[in-house]
């Protein structure tokens, strides 16, 4: 039997899965980083992409995450991301509108700061789409 580690996916907003799995891949920030039970104790900051966690009481399930924190023990895993949404609950023509919307965003800012976080939140939804 595969020994199993505990997993936390938190955002500001709630808890959104706690359970064991067999393996949890994340995006790290220097790369996709695959996390068994056992690994070596990291910190990691998190880019935008997808949370693949396998083996767990579900099934297989993902995640898109906008950014945020992974602790690794050899005993545990927890993400703190900024922004976390189960790829299963997505729905395409949502996300393509909330698309057309950031763009009308970039195209309407005004000064720098503005520009560059709209066109963030922009890159943002470019990603999330691709990973459905």
């Amino acid at each position: 039997m595969t020994d199993k580690i505990p997993f936390d996916l938190v955002s500001p907003e709630r808890l959104l899965l706690s359970e064991e799995a067999e393996m949890v891949t994340i995006p790290g920030s220097e790369g996709e980083m695959g996390v068994m039970a056992g690994h070596m104790p990291l910190i990691s900051t998190l880019k935008p992409g997808v949370i693949d966690v396998k083996g767990g009481p579900n099934g297989h399930e993902r995640f898109f995450v906008s950014g945020g924190f992974a602790e690794i023990t050899p005993f545990k895993l927890t993400v703190l991301a900024e922004e976390a949404l189960p790829l299963a609950a997505l729905d395409a023509a949502a996300l393509e509108l909330r698309i057309v919307d950031a763009q009308e965003d970039v195209a309407l800012a005004k000064g720098d700061l503005e520009m560059a976080r709209a066109t963030e939140a922009l890159d943002h939804l470019k990603q999330l789409r691709a990973a459905l």
